[in-house]
């Protein structure tokens, strides 16, 4: 059973008329919530969805020691949910998981693994198992990218990034699957890309694998949907305070006054792409599978897909890094 909602506001420190009166406000709607640049919790949290929507449940997110797995994990903790966290780098997501156990109350568990070896996953889904019996959830987050034309991308560096985002993908997929979900049914997000929609320049490798992965997405979504596995995909634009937007130029954007051509005039954050993955793995999408959710404020609709401007940028950053 959630909270009793009568008399109370989502946020859980009002009557629920402050709540209402600040989303009656006009362009509440497109206004973001609050968020921080740095792999830290929110220093404030307001509930727009019922605390406890994922009470009970446990979920397995790779790449989740920074960036938007670091921030759906807490956001994920602070609505009941525990969390496994995941990735290369142990000693990353350890420290990740004390700032969130810290933050939230909620019991974290990090582990090491590669998406790319089954034989680290297996490990890792057995240690989690034997920790909280089961995972109900899992957000294939874990992800490689940076800027580079075709003609420079070498043989390794574009196989690397499918390895990582498309096979990494499927291989954690089909291990949940087989130790968890078969049994028991459970939701599957995974983090994807507009990138393909348009053939966006200097990103052929990423835009590639990521389109993968939503067709992924809607064949292990009809094949798994009798077992009780909804699967989706969410695709975010440019979100401030990731790597991401660090390595793929997101301050060069903000000074050129990319933004402008965005629709909401601006980049997203991660607190709004982790509300996304929360609803696509709350019980509100219950009759949700087989598509993508993309989370970018409009850009990709309007962004302009300039080749040589980029490839401009590209050369000066090669030049910086040498």
């Amino acid at each position: 059973m959630g909270r009793p909602w009568v008399g109370a506001g989502p946020c859980g420190r009002c009557t629920g008329e402050q709540c209402r009166e600040a989303m009656s406000q006009p362009g509440s709607a497109c206004q973001p919530p609050p968020d921080v640049d740095t792999d830290d919790c929110l220093q404030d949290y307001s509930y727009l969805f019922s605390p406890d929507i994922l009470k009970g449940k446990a979920a397995f997110i790779t790449g989740g020691g920074s960036g938007i797995g670091f921030r759906v994990a807490e956001v994920f903790m602070r609505h009941g949910c525990r969390t496994i966290i995941a990735s290369r780098n142990l000693q990353r997501v350890a420290e990740a998981a004390k700032k969130l156990e810290a933050a939230t109350g909620q019991r974290c568990l990090p582990l090491s693994l590669d998406v790319r070896q089954p034989q680290t996953i297996l490990a890792a889904v057995d240690e989690a198992v034997k920790e909280f019996e089961r995972i109900d959830i899992l957000v294939n987050n874990a992800a490689g990218n940076f800027l580079c034309p075709a003609s420079a991308l070498s043989f390794n560096a574009y196989k690397t990034v499918i390895d990582i985002d498309t096979l990494g993908t499927f291989n954690v997929s089909k291990v949940l699957y087989e130790k968890c979900l078969r049994d028991h049914g459970g939701v599957i997000v995974n983090i994807t890309a507009t990138l393909s929609y348009r053939g966006q320049a200097l990103q052929v490798h990423a835009g590639t694998a990521k389109a993968a992965v939503d067709a992924m997405t809607r064949h292990l979504a009809v094949e798994w949907g009798p077992n009780n596995i909804r699967v989706n995909s969410l695709a975010p634009g440019p979100i401030a305070g990731t790597e991401g937007y660090r390595r793929l130029g997101g301050a060069r954007a903000e000074a050129d006054s990319y933004f402008d051509t965005v629709p909401l005039h601006r980049a997203g954050n991660k607190t709004e792409i982790a509300h996304s993955v929360l609803y696509l793995a709350s019980p509100l999408a219950s009759y949700v599978t087989g598509t993508t959710l993309v989370v970018d404020g409009g850009s990709w609709l309007t962004s302009p897909n300039n080749f040589p401007a980029l490839l401009d940028h590209w050369a000066m950053e090669v030049k910086k890094d040498k």
